[in-house]
């Protein structure tokens, strides 16, 4: 961050299209997923979008941005009953361990469902300083605590991720149901042979796409558009697979080499055999970059 920097506030939507991936990285970490992240971050966007109005210059506006993200994501964990005492930190005045980049960059590899081990304050901390690259100030200004909070969460929390690092990771990865692959290699395939007419028969009449961080479209006479813009594309192999979980497609590059990560991912909604929402991310692919993916691996075909 830059806190010496101050921007209008007709400035601010270019501040956000560059800020968007790094404000995408601290919602999907506090919240322990990448899609959920995506919709935490789009309500704390709408929210800097209507307080900027009113806000007059912004001295920072990275970090006040941020602590509009933070806000959000804790608004988010509160409503799902996840949210830890994020003030009962001791205020205990530390000087805070320096880490070497190996273990900096250690911290920035760990999966989101670790960081959900860690209580609310010491995740913010971390995600905040070690991911992300912020100041102890900065990350004061964002949780809006005192500095001796910071540095303990900081130090705790470091501490507890050495120790879950050493534990083993046992659980069983999740598996596409027979039904869901079935209907997922059904869709794929006819994608992948350019049969869009087949496709528009998959979809209801009132099916909704949101092509994230771009546009919105409602009922079929406007989705087949979408259709017909990947036509013109070649940019784009689809496989089935699972992100963070859940049924999806995944979306390859074409001349990539095999196993090479999917750019980003596509998640369709089914009702009465029927496609009623697609969420495409192409237009947000940083989401891909945090989130879990997994490539089913009984129905590639290239």
């Amino acid at each position: 961050m830059n806190s010496a920097q101050e921007v209008a506030a007709h400035d601010i939507p270019a501040v956000l299209l560059t800020m968007r991936p790094r404000l995408h990285r601290y919602c999907a970490r506090m919240i322990g997923s990448a899609i959920d992240g995506e919709d935490v971050l789009q309500d704390a966007l709408m929210k800097a979008v209507e307080a900027v109005s009113t806000a007059g210059p912004i001295r920072n506006p990275e970090a006040w941005l941020f602590r509009i993200a933070h806000n959000t994501a804790l608004d988010f964990l509160r409503r799902r009953n996840r949210q830890e005492a994020l003030h009962s930190l001791q205020e205990v005045d530390m000087i805070v361990d320096e880490i070497d980049t190996v273990a900096s960059r250690q911290i920035a590899a760990t999966s989101l469902r670790t960081f959900m081990r860690l209580p609310v304050g010491q995740r913010a901390s971390v995600i905040l300083m070690d991911v992300l690259g912020c100041s102890l100030q900065e990350i004061c200004d964002v949780m809006d605590l005192r500095l001796p909070a910071v540095k303990g969460a900081l130090h705790r929390g470091r501490a507890r991720l050495r120790e879950l690092a050493e534990e083993p990771d046992d659980a069983p990865r999740p598996r596409l149901s027979t039904a869901d692959r079935e209907r997922l290699a059904n869709y794929v395939d006819h994608f992948n042979a350019r049969d869009f007419d087949a496709i528009r028969t998959m979809i209801a009449e009132d099916v909704k796409l949101d092509l994230v961080n771009k546009s919105r479209l409602d009922g079929k006479a406007e989705v087949s558009r979408y259709f017909g813009n990947y036509a013109k594309i070649n940019d784009w192999h689809l496989v089935p697979g699972l992100v963070e979980g859940r049924p999806a497609i995944l979306v390859l590059d074409p001349m990539a080499t095999l196993g090479a990560k999917p750019k980003y991912f596509i998640l369709l909604g089914w009702s009465a055999g029927k496609v009623v929402r697609i969420r495409d991310f192409r237009h947000a692919a940083y989401v891909a970059d945090e989130a879990d993916i997994q490539v089913d691996q009984d129905n590639i075909r290239r």
